[in-house]
């Protein structure tokens, strides 16, 4: 086929394609991104880098890392850089907003959602913390609803949240809404200006490097206190490295935890390839995928977890298989009894198949 034969989607597609295999090469059926994603070719090598210009000391600028790292989470964010706190741990971030809330508070929460997530509200003490099922979670917000926690799609079994319901119920009751982005950013399209509080670990779909979360809190900074801010959470960091910090950054910045610095190396090169991608053509991509996967279950008799528009597929009362498979070189996950596959860039038609024929 001559050049001006291939059309712009066909070249979008050649585009993808020529990316991921410059970035991929797993020597295994990597089936398990909704544990750890796989590193790109480009991240190992900046970290090498960065490693080795700490053996001879000559560090590189690290701190600049973390602000280029913050400034491409933002735009796959759609938000201002302004609004974004860079950190390590979504728990850590979730207890800033835990401890925010006046005492009494009720905390609306779906049942069996991640541990990191709703724990901090837990932790209080003093809250009322409630749980519903995900289905009813919209339907279930009222009057005295301070927050409503959630996981964007649920790490047990891949099921989405009706996050457009959720917005609406709460500016209805004037709640506030906190949303876990850790399972769908990278593959599914987010538009975090319109949630008050959203946080992620980056190690899942936006292929970081463990170490590397994010909050993005309103513009208004959302009345958080920064207990653990550090010298460099203030506006003048180098000014702010002795004694209490008296002057916090004017921006998201002020509820920065100490960076990991290697760990943010790593993340700007990630992040950077995710935008050549596309979150689009991802998703696109990485639902194909799942879909390919339920129709093979379905015609081998199994009805996984219904979870339409979702990149994880879990299959009930199959966990217990996972062993198995990974020694067969297959790596998937075992979560509640469920086995879960998660699709992602570098997997391929040939590795659901292959999933398929081992069960």
């Amino acid at each position: 086929m001559d050049e001006g034969s291939r059309g712009p989607h066909s070249k979008a597609m050649e585009t993808f394609e020529t990316l991921v295999r410059a970035e991929f090469d797993p020597k295994n059926t990597y089936l398990n991104t909704a544990s750890l994603g796989l590193l790109p070719a480009r991240t190992v090598a900046a970290m090498r880098e960065a490693i080795a210009s700490l053996a001879a000391g000559q560090p590189s600028d690290m701190f600049a890392d973390v602000e280029a790292a913050r400034a491409a989470f933002a735009r796959i964010a759609g938000v201002p850089s302004t609004r974004v706190a860079a950190g390590a741990s979504v728990a850590v971030h979730g207890g800033l907003i835990a401890a925010a809330l006046p005492a009494g508070a009720e905390v609306l929460t779906a049942e069996g959602d991640f541990a990191s997530l709703v724990n901090p509200f837990h932790a209080r003490g003093d809250l009322k913390v409630r749980a519903v099922p995900l289905e009813r979670i919209a339907e279930s917000v009222g009057p005295d609803t301070a927050l409503v926690a959630v996981s964007s799609v649920q790490s047990a079994d891949g099921r989405l949240a009706d996050l457009t319901a959720l917005r609406e119920a709460a500016r209805t009751h004037g709640a506030r809404t906190y949303v876990d982005v850790s399972q769908s950013a990278g593959w599914l399209p987010l538009d975090a200006g319109g949630f008050d509080f959203v946080a992620l670990v980056a190690y899942k779909w936006l292929l970081c490097p463990r170490g590397v979360a994010f909050l993005v809190v309103p513009e208004d900074l959302g009345g958080l206190t920064p207990l653990f801010a550090g010298w460099a959470a203030g506006e003048h960091p180098w000014r702010s490295t002795y004694g209490p910090v008296t002057e916090y950054a004017r921006s998201a910045r002020r509820y920065d935890q100490s960076p990991a610095l290697l760990s943010y190396t790593g993340a700007r090169h990630s992040l950077a390839l995710v935008e050549e991608l596309g979150v689009a053509a991802v998703g696109a991509h990485d639902l194909a995928l799942a879909d390919r996967f339920r129709a093979g279950l379905a015609a081998l008799g199994h009805e996984p977890v219904a979870a339409p528009g979702s990149a994880i597929v879990s299959v009930p009362g199959a966990g217990h298989r996972q062993a198995e498979l990974s020694r067969a070189g297959i790596e998937v996950a075992d979560r509640a009894g469920n086995l879960r596959a998660a699709f992602h860039v570098y997997n391929t038609a040939a590795d659901v198949d292959r999933l398929l024929d081992a069960l």
